[in-house]
């Protein structure tokens, strides 16, 4: 028999959740690389936040005991559990809370009736927000719920998600996604990049910074040399110090050697 729980019973631990179905993650290299895209920018974005859970293809299991009734969607966010390591997502193990931000990737293979499912179960089962982003037609489509209801959002161009804070631009040919600081969500490849230019700029600077240092030095050891042989005139310490812009104590440390 089918139990909603609103929190964990130890009777449910003994039921298995399967954890996989044997079906690839994506479809194609398109779909894939998105899937990353969102997934670890969004594990990025909430890396400080102990309470905010980010998974990828993991399934979700909204009713106690009920193995049957699952999908995985291509990403989830969860607001109030803890970061970990699962198998799947059984609510009934998560305090009850079900994930409130839905993602999933389209590729050519995903049929009408397969989303319309998808979008039910969505639905049915609390999340708040709901994307869908079509890579090969640059098309978005979002919900935002309302009561019980996932309403369409109109104008998703722009769009800030409510519980995310992140900004969802239609550019003419892709999407991009914005976090709250502006900076982009970014592929694992183009990050290395940023990098790798960071590092670049870096090194760079710290060349600027060991020439400067070491032109410094030289001027300095070359006035400390010009100042000894000064000392040697019979020239006063002071008038030294003034000649060659250096400190009494640098000139009297070259008298006392």
């Amino acid at each position: 028999m089918v139990r909603q729980v609103t929190e964990f019973d130890a009777a449910d631990d003994l039921v298995i959740y399967p954890e996989t179905d044997g079906e690839p993650m994506a479809q194609n290299t398109l779909q894939f690389i998105w899937i990353v895209i969102i997934k670890e920018g969004l594990e990025m974005l909430f890396a400080s936040n102990p309470d905010v859970f980010v998974a990828g293809d993991l399934f979700w299991y909204p009713i106690a005991g009920d193995t049957d009734t699952k999908y995985a969607p291509d990403t989830i966010v969860v607001f109030g559990r803890p970061k970990g390591h699962r198998g799947s997502y059984v609510q009934a193990h998560e305090g009850n809370i079900a994930p409130q931000v839905i993602f999933e990737i389209l590729s050519p293979g995903n049929r009408k009736k397969e989303m319309d499912d998808k979008f039910d179960f969505y639905q049915k089962y609390g999340a708040e927000e709901y994307y869908i982003y079509d890579p090969d037609k640059n098309i978005l489509k979002g919900w935002l719920r309302s009561n019980k209801i996932l309403k369409p959002i109109k104008n998703i161009n722009n769009w800030v998600s409510p519980r995310l804070q992140i900004k969802f631009v239609l550019a003419p040919t892709t999407l991009e996604i914005y976090r709250p600081d502006g900076r982009k969500f970014v592929t694992p490849v183009e990050l290395d990049e940023l990098y790798q230019r960071e590092q670049q700029r870096a090194d760079a600077e710290q060349q600027r910074a060991d020439a400067e240092q070491q032109r410094a030095d030289a001027e300095r050891e070359a006035r400390l040399n010009a100042a000894s042989q000064l000392l040697q005139t019979g020239m006063s310490i002071e008038q030294v110090a003034q000649i060659l812009s250096l400190t009494v104590q640098e000139v009297q440390s070259l008298n006392s050697l």
